[in-house]
């Protein structure tokens, strides 16, 4: 298309490749693309927050007429297809400009926050292990389209990774749009020539409307049928901004009205106009000439030409001089809209299409100027402190100084893709010493694409025809207002404010009193930052930022002000002191192990406590919080200690020789580094390093067993009394953590496993050994050494040397 506009500004035969662009699509030789997206599937989560749902970005192309999402669904577990696994529902949002703002779990949204609408679609199962789901969208609005997925929320079992395989549901979506390609341009002022064929059913026209036009009327004229006029138009007219007329649409009967004229009031700036001529049926061929009047409000005293400044089109016109007939055309040529119709059509006369030129087939009519014009709109300066931190500042602001005849409009622009992932701010307060007394009430009316006006005798509604923005209230009793927009809208949002003083009758314009007023707008990432029990989260999915909240302590809410299962203070204190103090279990085997002369274990031991209990002091959701040190060393030190603990007190437990057991800790010690840095939630970070130290140590019981003829450790009573409980308990803290653990019953049960497992320590330790005998030393011999000599029960590389009974003394 921009070719051939290039050639319009180029050659200047503006009014025959008009015409043959026009008919193109009349005439049934539009042209039908098919494009097709994809995306990589992803896993989806159990919905806690926005934070935890699964965001999709799609671009649909401008002239769209239909736009298809194949949603695909299926399971997967352990790298293969999960027939096993459950069905859950998979829900899906879709939002056109910006990303839904959705609600699944009906919490409260913080004050001043307004919900966007979007459309929302539930998959269920149709096949063990896959579904498919489709959402057509006729005529979707051009731009960036977004989806949400995610899972039903569930009841927050905290599972060990790698105990079991994990069922996973994977979602993909795949879009398909088919766009026109030839759509007719119509252009502001202009009437042209044009008819719908018997095998056509429908014409399709797109118009581009500019900034400061109040009004956009579209005229159908001259309409008949086979050559001959007819008392009715057999069509319908419809208009819609952006994209394609759909069955809701503005629409006008044309055989009801003559002249068909269809008006839309406060239309969208800078856009894309489509205009529908559909027909009734019938088996004759439509003839009539259509033509796009807009009022210019911005110069209400001049009468402009289609060469205007005011006509600002988009670069890929060229220049407005460009497509100025009134400039190439005489005027003589122009022939009137009030010409007798019969004239045009059946040939006798000069406007016979066959005999017409070009120019004379297209007609030109300056546009219409609006007594009331379009106020100054003042731009806002744009001031980027980080991502999604931008403040709009006013120029020779933030202060406004609202006068009673007319409103006061700025403009704030918002950049594509980059802004939409925040939250726009407004906020509002009057100074009310400036209205002198009086009961002047501020208004404003933040709307996107176009600004909405109040009238003097407003009935405080930011609405105009199909239209609606978001009102903004202030007086002298109530002087500060505020507005939240989650994921806004990306292009130019406009501020109007008007002051009215309110009557007995309602409000009216005030007489000689200016309202000042302090105006604030600013982007954010969250709304408040997600408060105190909340944690603002910058996303991304492709190369598009978004930033959500989650949040803790039972708190709940798009910005964690939910406190409908709020934790309370209460609860919070008992559930640290209970994760923490429990910790003090490890102090019996601390006490135990140095009196057993096993100071090693006792360190470990040490360190796992204090680690164990300020972590946890620091891991805490809500208020009752305490850090000595970055949380991540603190949860590193807390796993390396926890399994430490596990190792050593198992390596003790085989009794090997002093060197060979302090080799196996050292060790052990480096491996669980390595292991806790590669995956710290890993099942086999646990698992490994016990099964290792197991078998080290029933190698060691089952050579001492061969050696000695009988059972290790000998004594019954080491087995009932301790083995077996320190088992037992070992067994049951594991099956606690690994089974019977929740987010809700966290705090306690976590309490259990510490103490539990402090607990086994106790029982499972060893007791110092002791010698058999007491052996005396004897008298050096004068010049002599001695050397100890041990019997042939000795278990070489297995028994330190120091608790081995001692039979002789040999001389050296």
């Amino acid at each position: 298309m921009w070719r051939l506009e290039s050639l319009l500004s180029r050659m200047g035969r503006l009014p025959l490749l008009l015409l043959v662009y026009t008919y193109l699509c009349s005439l049934g030789d539009c042209l039908f693309v098919t494009d097709y997206f994809t995306r990589t599937p992803r896993k989806l989560n159990a919905f806690r927050s926005f934070a935890s749902v699964e965001l999709f970005h799609f671009n649909v192309p401008e002239d769209t007429v239909v736009a298809v999402w194949n949603l695909i669904t299926f399971k997967e577990q352990g790298g293969t297809f999960g027939d096993s696994c459950p069905d859950r529902n998979v829900t899906v949002y879709f939002r056109s400009g910006a990303p839904p703002v959705i609600n699944p779990l009906q919490t409260r949204f913080p004050r001043d926050t307004v919900v966007p609408a979007s459309f929302a679609v539930t998959l269920t199962w149709t096949l063990p292990n896959r579904t498919t789901g489709v959402f057509n969208v006729t005529s979707p609005l051009p731009g960036d389209w977004f989806l949400a997925a995610h899972l039903p929320k569930d009841e927050g079992k905290i599972s060990v990774k790698g105990l079991h395989e994990e069922c996973q549901y994977l979602f993909q979506p795949q879009l398909i749009v088919q766009r026109l390609i030839g759509i007719s341009v119509l252009y502001p002022g202009y009437f042209i020539d044009q008819m719908i064929p018997v095998h056509n059913r429908s014409v399709l026209y797109k118009v581009f409307i500019p900034n400061y036009i109040s009004r956009v009327k579209v005229q159908l004229v001259d309409c008949n049928t086979r050559n001959r006029s007819s008392e009715s138009c057999p069509v319908v007219l419809k208009i819609r901004s952006r994209a394609p007329p759909v069955h809701n649409s503005s629409a006008l009967d044309c055989r009801e009205w003559s002249p068909c004229e269809l008006e839309t009031a406060v239309p969208s700036w800078e856009h894309w106009y489509y205009i529908l001529v559909e027909r009734y049926l019938s088996t004759a061929d439509v003839y009539f000439r259509i033509g796009v009047q807009v009022t210019d409000c911005s110069k209400p005293s001049t009468s402009k030409g289609p060469g205007s400044s005011a006509m600002n089109m988009p670069q890929s016109f060229g220049s407005a001089t460009g497509f100025s007939l009134s400039e190439t055309l005489p005027a003589a040529v122009l022939p009137s809209l009030s010409r007798n119709s019969s004239d045009r059509w059946t040939g006798t006369g000069t406007g016979t299409s066959a005999a017409l030129g070009p120019e004379e087939s297209v007609i030109y009519m300056a546009p219409a100027t609006d007594a009331n014009k379009c106020w100054p709109v003042r731009p806002t300066l744009r001031n980027e402190l980080d991502t999604f931190s931008v403040h709009f500042y006013i120029f020779f602001g933030p202060n406004i100084s609202v006068p009673p005849d007319r409103a006061a409009i700025f403009a704030i622009n918002l950049m594509p893709v980059l802004d939409s992932g925040g939250v726009l701010n407004m906020e509002l307060k009057m100074n009310v010493s400036s209205v002198k007394g009086e009961n002047v009430t501020v208004f404003g009316c933040l709307n996107h694409g176009m600004p909405l006006l109040l009238p003097d005798n407003s009935s405080a509604k930011c609405e105009a025809e199909s239209v609606t923005g978001f009102l903004l209230t202030v007086n002298t009793t109530s002087n500060v207002t505020k507005l939240r927009i989650p994921y806004p809208q990306t292009g130019t949002w406009y501020l109007s404010l008007r002051s009215l003083c309110a009557t007995e009758q309602g409000f009216e314009m005030c007489s000689n009193v200016t309202a000042e007023v302090y105006l604030r707008s600013y982007l954010t990432p969250c709304i408040n930052d997600c408060g105190t029990y909340g944690q603002c989260k910058l996303l991304r999915t492709n190369n598009y930022l978004y930033a959500a909240c989650e949040c803790k302590a039972g708190w709940d809410g798009w910005g964690c002000t939910d406190n409908t299962e709020a934790y309370s203070y209460g609860f919070q204190l008992l559930s640290t002191l209970l994760l923490c103090l429990s910790n003090l279990m490890f102090v019996p085997p601390v006490a135990i192990a140095i009196r057993s002369h096993y100071l090693l274990e006792a360190s470990v031991y040490i360190f796992t406590m204090f680690f164990s209990t300020f972590y946890h002091a620091c891991d805490q959701p809500g208020i009752v919080v305490f850090c000595i040190m970055e949380y991540d060393v603190l949860q590193f030190c807390d796993f390396l200690g926890s399994l430490m603990s596990v190792w050593v007190t198992v390596i003790a437990m085989a009794r090997l020789k002093s060197i060979i057991k302090q080799v196996l800790y050292l060790l052990g010690a480096m491996s669980l580094s390595m292991a806790l840095q590669l995956d710290r939630h890993g099942l086999w970070n646990l698992l490994g390093p016990s099964l290792f130290a197991l078998g080290i140590m029933a190698i060691a019981w089952t050579v001492r067993t061969i050696r000695r003829r009988r059972c290790y450790p000998p004594t019954w009573k080491r087995w009932v009394f301790f083995l077996f409980p320190g088992t037992m308990i070992a067994t049951s803290a594991v099956a606690l953590y690994a089974f019977v653990e929740t987010e809700e019953n966290y705090f306690y049960i976590h309490s259990i496993w510490h103490m539990l497992i402090a607990g086994s320590v106790g029982f499972l330790l060893p007791p110092r050994a002791k010698p058999d005998a007491k052996v005396t030393p004897m008298k050096r011999r004068r010049g002599c050494g001695y050397q100890l000599c041990v019997n042939e029960h000795e278990e070489m590389g297995l028994v330190d040397p120091a608790i081995i009974s001692i039979n002789s003394i040999c001389t050296s």
